[in-house]
């Protein structure tokens, strides 16, 4: 009798590069179509910063704020634009408006009018201070669903950041898997997608503070997605000398308290997974009550405390599925 060995997949292969103002990594079980998921990846992005992007003024966004200075205004939105409104107010309805698209002005208000990097190097003095900007809320916007023509309120300026990442992740996972062999980890700057075959040891995806340490390792299956949403990752001084960050809490205009360093949460997908972790931050103390009641699993790290909800695996006990 002859004994046969099952033959090895390959490992897998992955590439990381910066788009969109954050950092990218795609992994793909099956190194032959790297390549070709890359490029995908890399046009999709594309699109997606001439849709969204606040800092060039000919994206989609900035030229629907322009046209709404001197009153309401409307724009046929591009699929790309259209997607991701939809999934901002799907993000704003799943969080009952604690994450919120409308807040573009106060996030000018509050320093961030370019690329993080413009904004740090600058003197603090040029940040605004005073009073931020009202927000319209969500529930101004209409998107028409036959003609996708986006209506929004006078001054309103869009910012999608918090949910069109997640979004374009869930997106190309999925265009990925279904045009391609194997499986794909999909990271937007800490938005994670995973769909297909997943590799022999399931999907391991670590969770790292600000510096790069791994706090934690955790296992994930394809379909589902993971991220993070930090405090201390995109921040600046102000003309007062504080510290902001990205995060604003549609309530009041002003940047959401540092409660948490940074709050990882997992769901049905990175677009799930974000509204959950963007809504934490807004919450502070009252996230872990607010991820239990929603049946979302989540690892929340503050200043010397590290809590989780139910679902997340024991940060002491290193990797579990």
């Amino acid at each position: 009798m002859t004994s046969r060995t099952a033959p090895t997949r390959p490992a897998p292969a992955g590439t990381r590069f910066e788009a969109i103002g954050t950092t990218i990594r795609l992994v793909v079980t099956d190194p032959a179509v790297l390549e070709e998921a890359t490029a995908e990846v890399r046009d999709h992005l594309a699109a997606l910063d001439l849709a969204v992007s606040r800092f060039r003024p000919d994206s989609e966004v900035s030229r629907l704020a322009l046209a709404a200075e001197g009153g309401p205004a409307s724009a046929l939105a591009s699929p790309t634009f259209a997607g991701s409104l939809r999934a901002a107010l799907r993000t704003a309805r799943l969080t009952d408006g604690l994450v919120d698209p409308t807040v573009g002005r106060a996030v000018v208000d509050a320093g961030y009018d370019a690329d993080i990097d413009v904004v740090r190097r600058r003197a603090a003095s040029a940040a605004p201070t005073g009073s931020p900007a009202a927000v319209p809320g969500w529930r101004s916007i209409t998107i028409d669903p036959v003609t996708d023509r986006v209506e929004v309120p006078q001054g309103c300026l869009l910012d999608l950041g918090a949910s069109a990442k997640a979004h374009a992740a869930d997106v190309l996972a999925q265009r990925l898997a279904a045009r391609l062999p194997g499986g794909f980890l999909v990271n937007l700057g800490g938005d994670i997608a995973l769909s297909g075959q997943a590799p022999d040891e399931g999907w391991q995806v670590a969770v790292d503070d600000v510096t790069g340490v791994t706090l934690q390792v955790v296992g994930l299956v394809s379909g589902q997605g993971i991220a993070t949403s930090s405090t201390r990752h995109r921040t600046w001084f102000d003309a007062d000398g504080g510290t902001r960050h990205h995060i604003l809490d549609p309530r009041t205009g002003h940047t959401a308290n540092a409660t948490w360093d940074q709050v990882t949460c997992v769901a049905a997908n990175a677009l799930e997974a974000n509204a959950a972790s963007t809504a934490a931050v807004v919450l502070g103390e009252d996230a872990p009550k607010w991820l239990r009641t929603n049946g979302i699993p989540a690892r929340l790290d503050g200043p010397g405390r590290v809590v989780t909800t139910s679902g997340w695996p024991d940060p002491s006990q290193g990797s579990e599925r």
